[in-house]
């Protein structure tokens, strides 16, 4: 559309929605120097948010604000209409109640001008089910932030089948300026690709707790003294393509494909298929963009030391 204004260009942002996810992005935008119209139907919505603002302030504070941001920035309207009158993007963040969603993508699509990109903060419908009721479900598009949205950098933006490809990309492109850390999905995959991860391992942690084989507290630990660590730079990719040693990813397959077969988990395995092999290893080939298994393994490590530092975890307290 010729009237959207570029990523860069945004201005005044409309949050519908300020419970924990939409006063978390409220607060982010504010960090970030926009002006910020929010809407919620709740009668105490204004204290809430305003609160919620005020008790993120310090750590964004920490974490360097934009030039002349500020909580005074917000302005909350009780009326949908005003709160998108004049925004350049839309973040609906309503719960996950789908009827409720579907009536309010369509009631701020009627009230948001035609150019306005609405982008909502599901974490688990996809858009093509969401946008059954607007009309103008092309400038619909997932933008599906972690919480506190005000501190975890990810977003999954996916579009609906409805969507245009123009939108995803827009949308894509202004929460990378604004400093996000962006992931654009190829396609609508129920839960996302986080939420997936985390649900599975919620599930096995769950069939342990019943079955007496772990205590929360040691699953717990088991993720933020063990793998956690890695994950926070590394992922789970490129740990078990690490784990192959000098072979990377193939090796780490060849040698322990057959262990996928073993019941550790509840979860049934994916046939590990020649195919399925070749697309793990050239997929963790790409990501680790021409850096050698030493390599890894020394950004690995340096990174480790930093994060046990920080998490106050340096063997001796050094």
């Amino acid at each position: 559309m010729t009237d959207r204004v570029p990523p860069d260009g945004v201005r005044i942002i409309a949050c519908i929605g300020a419970g924990v996810i939409g006063g978390g992005w409220v607060a982010y935008f504010l960090a970030n120097g926009f002006r910020v119209r929010a809407w919620d139907p709740a009668p105490d919505a204004e204290s809430r948010l305003r609160a919620l603002v005020e008790a993120a302030w310090p750590a964004l504070t920490e974490l360097g604000l934009a030039p002349g941001a500020s909580p005074d920035d917000l302005t909350v309207t009780a009326d949908l209409a005003d709160a998108v009158s004049g925004a350049d993007y839309v973040q609906e963040s309503a719960p996950e109640q789908l009827d409720l969603k579907r009536r309010l993508l369509a009631d701020i699509d009627a009230v948001t001008p035609e150019h306005v990109v609405i982008g909502s903060s599901t974490s688990g419908y996809g858009m093509t089910e969401m946008a059954v009721d607007a009309v103008s479900g092309h400038r619909l598009v997932v933008a599906h932030p972690f919480n506190p949205p005000y501190l975890i950098p990810l977003v999954e933006v996916v579009g609906g089948k409805r969507t245009a490809a123009d939108v995803v990309t827009w949308t894509a492109a202004f929460l990378r300026h604004v400093g996000k850390s962006v992931i654009v999905m190829d396609q609508e995959v129920p839960g996302f690709i986080a939420n997936r991860l985390q649900e599975a391992l919620w599930r096995e942690a769950l069939h342990m707790v019943a079955n007496g084989e772990a205590t929360p507290a040691q699953i717990d630990a088991s993720i933020t003294d063990g793998p956690g660590l890695r994950w926070a730079f590394h992922g789970p990719m490129l740990t078990f393509h690490l784990a192959g040693g000098p072979g990377g990813m193939a090796h780490m397959l060849d040698h322990f494909g057959p262990s996928l077969l073993s019941p550790w988990t509840r979860l049934d395995a994916p046939e590990l298929t020649p195919e399925l092999r070749d697309a793990v290893v050239a997929g963790t080939e790409e990501e680790a963009a021409g850096r050698t298994i030493a390599d890894l393994v020394r950004e690995r490590d340096r990174r480790l030391v930093d994060m046990l530092r920080v998490l106050g975890k340096v063997p001796g307290g050094i």
